[in-house]
């Protein structure tokens, strides 16, 4: 299986119009971000608002930008709960482009 491109097939309008449902809007609910050496992870407050974000943003993220892993970790007693963004060289850098991490 061949890897695909780093790159997302969304046009600039498109990336704008939806970021609130991407990556970039997700990463306004996280309670934490942290860079890994090929991607971010995202540690977010166990509510069945932020599951279903998360599992509905992972969706459309799939999709457009084929090259990324997901990789969510829920743990007992309802913990909060993490996602891993990842993929192959280049990822952590085209993510970083997306300015995931803000400052409140």
């Amino acid at each position: 299986m061949t890897t695909p491109p780093v790159a997302c097939t969304l046009t600039a309008d498109n990336l704008r119009c939806n970021a609130a449902v991407l990556l970039p809007g997700l990463s306004q609910r996280a309670e934490s971000r942290v860079w890994t050496c090929d991607g971010i992870r995202f540690v977010f407050s166990p509510t069945s608002e932020n599951l279903t974000a998360v599992t509905e943003t992972i969706d459309r993220e799939r999709v457009c930008c084929a090259f990324l892993t997901f990789t969510i970790e829920i743990p007992a007693a309802a913990g909060a709960f993490v996602l891993d963004v990842t993929g192959p060289t280049g990822t952590r850098e085209f993510l970083e482009s997306l300015r995931l991490t803000h400052t409140s």
